[in-house]
C-alpha cells in the first residue's frame, strides 16, 4: 500500500529534479519513488552479502585437501616429509 510522506527541498534542487525526472519520463515523486527503492536494494543486497562473509569467516572453507593436521603434527621436526 502507497503512503504519502512530505519532504522539503530548495526550489532549486526541486527545478532540477524534475528536469532530470522529465528526461527520464518520471514525475518527481516517480523520480524519489525510484531512487530511494534503490537504495533500499543495495542496502539489503550490500546486508545480505555481509551476513554470508561472516559466515564464511566463522565457518571457513574447504580447501578440499581432507582432514587437517593437528597442531602437533605440524610442529613435528622430526617426522619425514
Amino acid at each position: 500500500m502507497a503512503r504519502n510522506i512530505t519532504l522539503a527541498f530548495d526550489e532549486e534542487v526541486i527545478r532540477a529534479a524534475k528536469v532530470v525526472a522529465a528526461r527520464r519520463g518520471l514525475s518527481l515523486s516517480g523520480l524519489i519513488r525510484e531512487q530511494l527503492l534503490a537504495i533500499v536494494e543495495e542496502d539489503e543486497r550490500y546486508e545480505a552479502a555481509r551476513r554470508s562473509a561472516l559466515e564464511w569467516m566463522e565457518h571457513g572453507a574447504s580447501l578440499g585437501v581432507g582432514t587437517k593436521p593437528t597442531r602437533d603434527e605440524l610442529h613435528n621436526r622430526d617426522a619425514p616429509p
